[in-house]
């Protein structure tokens, strides 16, 4: 998280005209607004423990800004940077709306209902694959800080994290990355005071130096941050039209981000509402980027999400006071300055890991599809190829003056397109999800991996969701998950008839209808789609006379929430189901038989 965030503004702000002094205070406000932003993701948002921070998802549109003829004009430095600054928070002003809309408005909830494991590990995949570029590219700037930081944190992580110096504190495991960076930096240390890099080429001395003194004397001791202060906002059209673009990958990489910090931290995939709810506090994250000015947008950051699976530390809590020391300490300036000297090449060898992590956790979701028909692995194969060469084609015409692929006379238009196909997730998104929605989608069901898939994407679907997702401080009283059935047939039994219910319209008091269900044992065995990981279920329950959809759609739902947690109700398929009060309850399995009553 540290390094994005002293990378970003390393990038950026020298381009908009900035000092170090203007570095160091935009770092402290990058810090500041992430530290915020995550705090209100872990608790109200999709309360996973993620970190969102800066993303390089907006660099596209903000370089655009930047070479705007009227910012150009400008010849002071210093006023330039200022200009450019109220340009790009007005930008993120106006383009945070999309993600607040289509977050709160459940709209990207409904969009999800079209994934499926097979689509998402291609686009979870190219969330880390897709920033290759920032492992060994950088790391080989420097080979001899980078390479054995990589190797010192492969050996603790994964050969010495058995060995515990201290009784019962397993310190390798734990806090491998915190040991790696202080020996590797302290190394780096020595070789820049030993004169290692005197008369090398200026990239070798930036990357592998840390004496970077200027932009630790020019960093205020404490500087708290606040809304505007930078001056007020100017908004342009072409400007926030380009900066959308950067809004919607966003949501994307942060969509594919979430699916993965829930498989690392042991959760179960979380559902549409939870998606929209996250999307739409991004968007809030986003709004403060544009107040407070830091300069880029935010997204969930994919280094802290392979965090989780490197150190095993899955919990929220540790996220949550981890974001309120990033707000404590990125008061003082002095400590922002500190921590951007560390050598860029510490932090790419944490990316070769990190990032790999998350794409083999992307690609473990082929486990519950069926590999074994051609059709899984042409969509799995082209998306994930075409989500690496498309995105590498365009980048690689995105020049010193960011003209793209795209460049028409319209600028905003070229920063549209130019970041929507320089995103690998977004490409993986769009070929996979489009295929796997296309091409014989009712015969392939099972092969698609949607009986495992299928259960997870309503908030009530699994027992387990309420565990992961529900609000704090009860505040589901008075925000209600907002449910997206699933698309049910219609029963084939007189209580849910179109008779039944129009004597329940005409008043006419019928009869409760007792439907009777019978135990239909599973086993688990590591089947494509099923979940080998799962506990055995061997009272699933399949109801005479419903259809296997609305039958799946009740028992999962239903029997589980009576069973774990006391209810007596469940909402399905647009209907409601009373458990009867004489049902016996085992503690070893829900009954022997099971009905149900429907109410409306």
């Amino acid at each position: 998280m540290l390094g994005t965030s002293a990378f970003i503004p390393a990038l950026l702000v020298p381009a908009m005209g900035g000092s170090d002094g203007d570095r160091a205070r935009v770092i402290q406000t990058l810090l500041f607004v992430a530290g915020i932003k995550t705090l209100l993701q872990a608790l109200f948002g999709t309360r996973l423990p993620a970190v969102v921070g800066g993303s390089l998802a907006y660099v596209v549109p903000i370089a655009y800004i930047i070479n705007d003829s009227s910012l150009q004009k400008i010849s002071n430095d210093h006023e330039r940077f200022i200009h450019t600054m109220r340009a790009i928070q007005g930008a993120l002003i106006v383009a945070s709306s999309i993600q607040i809309i289509l977050g709160y408005s459940q709209v990207w909830g409904l969009f999800s209902r079209f994934f499926s494991p097979l689509g998402m590990a291609p686009v979870v995949g190219l969330v880390g694959l897709g920033m290759f570029q920032r492992g060994f590219p950088q790391l080989g700037n420097c080979i001899e800080i980078g390479l054995p930081m990589l190797l010192l944190v492969i050996g603790l992580t994964q050969y010495l994290k058995h060995v515990r110096p201290f009784k019962d504190v397993p310190i390798f495991e734990r806090f491998p990355i915190l040991i790696c960076v202080t020996i590797v930096w302290i190394y780096a240390v020595i070789l820049t005071a030993s004169g290692a890099y005197r008369g090398k080429p200026s990239l070798t001395q930036h990357s592998c130096r840390t004496d970077k003194a200027n932009l630790i004397s020019t960093a205020p001791w404490f500087k708290f941050p606040y809304p505007l202060q930078w001056g007020p906002p100017t908004f342009s059209v072409g400007h926030s039209f380009a900066m959308m673009s950067a809004v919607l990958v966003s949501m994307v990489e942060s969509t594919g981000a979430y699916i993965a910090a829930s498989r690392l931290a042991i959760a179960t995939p979380p559902p549409a509402y939870v998606l929209s709810r996250g999307i739409g506090w991004q968007g809030i994250g986003v709004l403060l980027d544009g107040l407070f000015g830091t300069g880029t947008g935010s997204t969930v950051l994919v280094e802290n999400v392979g965090l989780l699976g490197l150190t095993r530390v899955g919990s929220r809590r540790v996220v949550q006071v981890s974001a309120g020391f990033m707000i404590v300490f990125s008061t003082l300036g002095k400590f922002g300055a500190v921590f951007a000297s560390i050598p860029v090449p510490i932090y790419a060898a944490l990316h070769c890991i990190l990032f790999g992590l998350v794409a083999a956790v992307g690609l473990s979701f082929l486990q519950f599809t069926n590999m074994n028909s051609m059709r899984n692995l042409m969509i799995t194969g082209l998306s994930l190829f075409l989500g690496i060469s498309i995105p590498q084609f365009f980048a690689q015409y995105w020049d010193a003056r960011h003209y793209g692929l795209v460049h028409t006379n319209a600028g905003w238009f070229n920063a549209f397109l130019n970041t929507l196909f320089m995103s690998p997730a977004t490409v993986g998104l769009i070929i996979a999800v489009f295929m796997d929605n296309t091409m014989e989608v009712e015969r392939s069901k099972k092969d698609r991996g949607m009986p495992w898939w299928v259960k997870f994407r309503t908030f009530r679907g699994d027992n387990r969701n309420e565990e992961f997702y529900t609000l704090p401080f009860n505040l589901n009283r008075f925000f209600p998950p907002t449910y997206i059935e699933d698309h049910c047939p219609k029963a084939t039994v007189d209580v849910a008839s179109d008779n039944f219910l129009n004597q329940k319209k005409e008043n006419i008091n019928p009869q409760r209808t007792l439907v009777k269900s019978t135990t239909q044992r599973t086993q688990n065995g590591g089947k494509y789609g099923e979940d080998p990981a799962e506990e055995s279920v061997p009272d699933r329950k399949r109801i005479r006379g419903l259809d296997p959809d609305t039958s799946s759609c009740l028992t999962d739902r239903g029997l589980g929430d009576f069973h774990r947690m006391h209810r007596r109700s469940v909402r399905c398929c647009g209907l409601t189901w009373l458990l009867p009060e004489k049902l016996q309850m085992q503690d070893s399995k829900i009954g022997q038989e099971a009905g149900f009553v429907i109410l409306r």
